[in-house]
């Protein structure tokens, strides 16, 4: 019997399979890498397009952030009437909660915080805030003030 021939193109076919094997995961790592190095690229890229964070300390949504919504948000996001997608501005529990869909701020992250890509414009152009005739978008100053509060808490 001629098991040792028999058994050595067994062997030789589990090898390859092995390279083979390796050589896809290989790959699928390396394609894996480059699509998260990607969208490191793009988060800083945007990133960079935001406005600086103000420096201010304690900034609060009472003294600092409810103004700057009364004047540019409120109109279309008062929770005491039908707001906008759910998301009411007026209070603080109502920015904190959101709208329909999602969280809005991200505590701590204002990078990653949907209300601030939205009054900065940055991403889809469809959630660009705020909206309608003769809205004005916010200033630098004022974006960076959002960011400073939800930096630092968002209290």
């Amino acid at each position: 019997m001629k098991l040792s021939g028999g058994s050595g193109v067994l062997m030789q076919v589990v090898r390859a399979t092995k390279k083979l094997l390796y050589m896809k995961m290989t790959k699928l790592a390396v394609a894996t890498l480059v699509a998260a190095f990607g969208f490191s690229i793009a988060a800083l890229a945007d990133d960079a397009k935001l406005p600086p964070t103000s420096t201010n300390a304690g900034v609060t949504y009472a003294t600092d952030i409810k103004p700057i919504f009364d004047a540019t948000c409120v109109k279309c996001h008062d929770g005491t009437k039908k707001p906008r997608a759910g998301l009411a501005l007026n209070t603080l529990e109502g920015t904190l909660k959101g709208s329909k869909d999602a969280k809005v701020v991200v505590v701590g992250d204002s990078a990653k915080s949907d209300l601030v890509l939205s009054v900065a414009h940055i991403g889809d152009p469809d959630t660009f805030m705020p909206k309608g005739k003769g809205a004005k978008p916010l200033t630098p100053e004022q974006i960076g003030l959002i960011r400073a509060w939800i930096d630092q808490g968002a209290k």
